[in-house]
């Protein structure tokens, strides 16, 4: 038998049959989102560079730069080959603008690829009328520069947010892409998860990650879903309780019946939430983007304006052109579109380095104007760990001696619980001393003979059978606050009792203060059972709890916090999380 054991926990295990309500996974759609990505960032360096290198001879030829710079290169027909290298970079480097602007005009929504695909397209035509015929000086190499300017910008933009946008596939790794399913036969084979079906019977190994929706029929063990649900304890599980897939299954071997599978399963809808949050494009739009919005309207006005006013004054029509085409080309800001993603580049790089990933800038700048803070509890104001909070012991023990012994056999579990009285005898340096014996009480505890004494650690339920007497006040005391209490019995005489809680981060309380003094509100939303959520709330000085909410509530929960028109941030860690982020 694997060396985990199992503590029930009072007032938690409450939660393990109804944590499961929300559902319906399956991964093929997802896994090319990063692809995409990346397929679309390596588009745009290649765009780049092949427009680069075509604007070299254009502004080796172009008689503007001839002048610039002093020199005369000319052949008959260079016109021409201006106009072809032209026409080259306008579709192949300014496709990109040109599909963008479309869009943009489509939702009557112009921003920095209409202002682009403006300039490129004024600058285009005039110039090509200049070659065939129309007198004037070509912008041939204005039409190149700015593309090749502007496909540089995005490109670095784009490699620079690229990091955060692969949580999905993250999520999507968590469910198991094989079963061990158990035929008519009672042979196992290993099969792919898409070729279950409903009521088929799969085997889940000790420490394995449990790949379907199901419900238990055979064996007794204890599930981690705290990645999955936000509960800090693994939960006791037996035949016909329910479990998630994406969990990990703890010491005992499980026989589970599939519910759910596929686009069903309980992550697989995570996923999909989390998929439809990152499509839904965010309100407010970058400065820049509003800063082209203004002077696509002033380009627009400044050039019909130059027209005019150069065709009443009696300018010849060919002049006038000339002057509007400079006005529009000018209009369009070569240093807006680089600076703005250099400085996009540079800022998500510096809060990189601080462990900031930013997926949504516009919504990073909002970051200036929250009023509330939504916190999850578990691994974001807590560590996730169990740590000791008290230990009680009885009439003619020493607190120093049950904690001890208590520890020695502890040290042969790897239960969340037993590292947190480990910890505790490591931190007051106590000596662990080898036990002779040692075995795993499925779902009770441990037993074990630690220097002659038979040593129990036993859960509530264990003491309230045998009918033991405890101090039974202190007990429900300490559950009152949400602890998990286990106790300790040292020749078959009660010896005490240790409560663990999962331990507060010693960030999370000058955090809290820090925002208090900057008026902003602190709320916490937990999958917890309420009494463990309320005990760390008021260690906080939280101003709101919300506990016992199922992840697929927490996104609800949100909304309605957003509906009072709060402007509110969220922060989270687990995948419960996902959806509420």
């Amino acid at each position: 038998m694997a060396n985990h054991h199992n503590h029930q926990h009072h007032g938690n295990s409450h939660q393990s049959k109804e944590n499961h309500q929300g559902h319906a996974p399956e991964n093929h759609d997802h896994k090319h989102e990063g692809h995409d990505h990346g397929h679309m960032i390596a588009e745009f360096k290649k765009r780049f560079y092949v427009s680069l290198v075509v604007t070299l001879p254009i502004l080796v030829f172009s008689p503007m730069i001839q002048s610039f710079l002093g020199y005369e290169f000319s052949f008959p027909g260079i016109g021409y080959v201006l106009f072809i290298l032209a026409t080259f970079i306008f579709f192949y480097g300014g496709k990109p603008f040109l599909i963008g602007s479309f869009d943009e005009l489509k939702q009557k929504n112009p921003g920095m690829m209409t202002l682009i695909a403006l300039a490129i397209t004024v600058a285009y035509i005039y110039s090509s009328l200049t070659v065939f015929g129309l007198s004037g000086t070509n912008f041939f190499w204005e039409l190149a520069t700015l593309i090749d300017i502007m496909l540089l910008g995005h490109w670095i933009e784009m490699r620079s947010v690229m990091g955060a946008s692969n949580a999905l596939e993250e999520l999507v790794k968590m469910i198991p892409s094989k079963a061990h399913l158990i035929d008519e036969n009672g042979e196992i084979i290993e099969v792919k998860i898409e070729k279950l079906t409903h009521k088929d019977k799969v085997l889940v190994k000790p420490g394995e990650k449990i790949p379907v929706d199901g419900t238990i029929v055979k064996g007794v063990s204890s599930v981690n879903e705290s990645m999955l649900t936000g509960e800090s304890v693994p939960v006791e599980k037996i035949i016909d309780d329910e479990v998630i897939a994406g969990s990990i299954n703890g010491e005992g071997s499980l026989t589970i019946s599939v519910e759910k599978t596929g686009e069903d399963s309980y992550l697989s809808q995570v996923v999909k939430m989390v998929k439809e949050a990152q499509e839904s494009k965010s309100k407010t739009q970058d400065l820049s983007n509003r800063a082209a919005k203004l002077l696509f309207y002033i380009a627009l006005i400044a050039g019909f304006t130059t027209l005019i006013i150069w065709l009443s004054m009696g300018s010849p029509i060919t002049y006038a052109l000339e002057r509007m085409v400079t006005v529009m080309v000018i209009a369009c800001p070569h240093a807006l579109g680089l600076a703005a993603p250099l400085v996009v580049a540079r800022s998500t790089a510096l809060a990189a380095k601080q462990g900031l990933l930013i997926r949504n800038r516009a919504n990073f700048e909002e970051a200036r104007n929250i009023q509330t803070i939504v916190f999850d509890k578990t691994g974001t104001l807590t560590e996730g760990q169990f740590g000791v909070t008290e230990i009680i012991v009885e009439e003619g023990y020493d607190e120093k001696d049950v904690l001890q012994v208590a520890a020695s056999l502890e040290a042969q579990s790897e239960h969340p619980i037993a590292k947190g009285i480990v910890e505790e005898a490591k931190t007051q340096k106590l000596a662990f001393i080898e036990p002779h014996q040692f075995e795993s009480l499925t779902g009770r505890g441990l037993r074990g003979t630690v220097t002659d004494k038979e040593i129990l650690i036993v859960s509530p339920g264990y003491v309230k059978e045998k009918q033991i007497k405890y101090q039974s006040e202190k007990f429900e005391q300490l559950s009152e606050q949400g602890k998990t209490v286990v106790f300790i019995m040292i020749n078959n005489q009660l010896a005490g009792m240790i409560a663990l809680a999962d331990k507060i981060r010693e960030s999370a309380k000058s955090a809290i203060t820090r925002l208090k003094e900057m008026n902003i509100q602190s709320m916490m939303l937990t999958g917890d059972n309420s009494k463990a959520a309320q005990w760390v709330a008021e260690l906080l000085n939280l101003d709101q709890v919300f506990a016992e909410v199922l992840p697929h509530e927490k996104a609800d929960k949100i909304k309605e916090i957003k509906d009072k028109g709060l402007k509110i941030a969220m922060t989270g860690d687990g995948v419960n999380d996902a959806p509420a982020l």
